[in-house]
């Protein structure tokens, strides 16, 4: 792909990203994805066959940006004196990077199309979240071989982990439409989330 071509599937692709998440996918046609993109809509299916495709490709995509929670959540140290602080430096970031606006407008629309498309919802779930989760399992694992935690069931303590710090402001977020939260509510949710989970695994 030329440089003009690439340039023109990332405005395909950003603007489509802008248009899915506000319209919907039913409320969303390849013409709104065009006006914003500021391309013809031939060239929009020149670069993706149909919207289901342009759909699947934006889904996808966003899945790499968890590579940066799933490196934090694999580098907790093996430190008892500083478990909890480490444990809470990682449930604030785990928050703030999976209540961001996007976040969260990615999840309802994928959730709202699931029965349409519950492969891409399972290839979403599986290569993002999942990802996260097993990432974790492994670190409370090798936290537990060092002593620093007691995990008879690494991956159920990860789901119990991230259900501590993620009930309260994504459900408050997908209920109401948008985050309900401030910042000092994530600063509590990660305080008492870690407490919680220190006291059932330490």
């Amino acid at each position: 792909m030329d440089s003009r071509s690439a340039r023109k599937h990332q405005a395909i692709l950003e603007a489509a990203t802008e248009v899915f998440l506000n319209k919907g996918y039913a409320g969303t046609s390849m013409d709104d994805i065009a006006k914003l993109a500021a391309v013809s809509k031939q060239t929009v299916y020149k670069h993706f066959a149909d919207k289901e495709k342009l759909f699947a490709d934006i889904v996808l995509a966003t899945t790499d940006r968890i590579d940066a929670l799933v490196n934090l959540v694999a580098d907790i140290p093996a430190d008892a004196e500083t478990l909890g602080e480490n444990l809470t430096r990682l449930a604030r970031q785990f928050l703030t990077g999976l209540t961001r606006p996007q976040v969260i407008q990615l999840r309802r629309l994928i959730i709202a199309n699931a029965d349409t498309f519950p492969e891409l919802g399972a290839a979403w779930y599986e290569e993002g979240f999942e990802r996260v989760l097993a990432t974790l399992a492994d670190t409370f694992r090798r936290l537990t071989d060092q002593g620093l935690l007691k995990t008879p069931d690494p991956l159920l303590a990860a789901h119990h982990f991230s259900g501590l710090l993620l009930w309260i402001p994504v459900n408050q977020a997908m209920f109401h439409g948008s985050a309900q939260h401030t910042d000092a509510d994530l600063d509590r949710y990660a305080d008492g989330g870690i407490r919680a989970f220190l006291a059932a695994y330490a």
